[in-house]
């Protein structure tokens, strides 16, 4: 009997989580999206979606895109999209990314997806599918290949389900309606437009795929940065090195600061690094005091391999 009702636990776990991956023209297993995001040093969600601690993300609120600019020299140069309209421009937004991709309506592939699901005993799938499985903490991510044409993705009752249960907000490459009745919630939003017609003329191609956002390839569990510049997607494996070298900066900057309120220095003496030796042992002093010794450590690791990279380019 206690195995009979383990199998049967198992069965429904595989029932529950098949909407997610069932009748889409592009769907990732949770064993290709893991491969995808291997670098991932976090927890994951159970569809394998990356989840970057809350905590960190707390931390990436207080930064800026200026400070975010550094991933491109990791060899991430496409992940900063701009040109949007923005809800809430005095707002930074910053979550993890649940992906929705839709392409124009093309009856022949939507009606094959559609029996499937039928056939399976599932609803209709549509980008409500991909609402419900948002969560605390969710950026809704959707690429609506830039159609304003396609209609309002979300309008004032979806969004405000968007925000009541992530608590963030949603980018969406294409258009919004109701953009009167979004306005007061608060919430974080960035989209293309704002149109009166409601979604219309497009199917569902994936859900928590990757996806492709302005000039951006978004993946499922990227962090979501939004300010009122625009919108930076950040790979889960590189979180924690862009906040240390944010609280760098940040140390940097007051350091740099406080010696020109001293009115002794030149700002070349000092800005952006100081060459004199006492100086340089003062900074590195004071930059271990401020941001402690485990991401000090991690700072003079990373300017040691910067350092050893410039080597190898001049013997080259």
């Amino acid at each position: 009997m206690l195995k009979q009702k383990f199998i049967f636990k198992i069965l429904f776990a595989a029932i529950a989580l098949a909407p997610a991956a069932s009748a889409q023209v592009n769907a990732l297993s949770k064993e290709r999206l893991i491969k995808y995001t291997s670098q991932n040093p976090y927890e994951r969600f159970p569809d394998g979606r990356p989840k970057v601690p809350d905590a960190l993300l707390e931390k990436v609120k207080e930064m800026s895109a200026e400070e975010v600019i550094g991933i491109a020299r990791r060899g991430f140069p496409n992940q900063y999209v701009d040109g949007f309209r923005i809800l809430s421009p005095g707002k930074t937004m910053v979550g993890r990314a649940m992906t929705l991709q839709l392409m124009p309506l093309r009856a022949d592939v939507a009606e094959v997806d559609q029996a499937e699901r039928k056939e399976k005993g599932l609803g209709r799938l549509s980008h409500q599918s991909a609402i419900d499985m948002l969560q605390k903490g969710d950026v809704f991510v959707v690429d609506a290949f830039g159609n304003l044409d396609a209609g309002g993705i979300v309008g004032d009752n979806l969004a405000y389900y968007v925000w009541k249960t992530t608590q963030v907000g949603f980018v969406i490459d294409g258009a919004i309606r109701d953009l009167d009745g979004i306005a007061p919630f608060g919430m974080g939003g960035y989209f293309r437009g704002a149109v009166p017609p409601a979604i219309k003329d497009v199917m569902v191609t994936g859900i928590n795929v990757p996806v492709r956002i302005g000039k951006a390839t978004v993946l499922p569990g990227d962090i979501v940065l939004g300010d009122r510049e625009g919108v930076f997607f950040i790979p889960p494996h590189l979180v924690q090195e862009i906040i240390d070298e944010a609280e760098i900066t940040h140390v940097h900057d007051e350091w740099t600061k406080k010696k020109f309120d001293e009115g002794k220095y030149k700002s070349t003496e000092i800005y952006g690094r100081p060459s004199d030796p006492a100086l340089i042992k003062e900074y590195e002093d004071y930059l271990k005091q401020k941001v402690g010794p485990q991401a000090y450590e991690r700072y003079s690791k990373r300017m040691q391999g910067a350092g050893q990279q410039r080597q190898q380019r001049k013997q080259q």
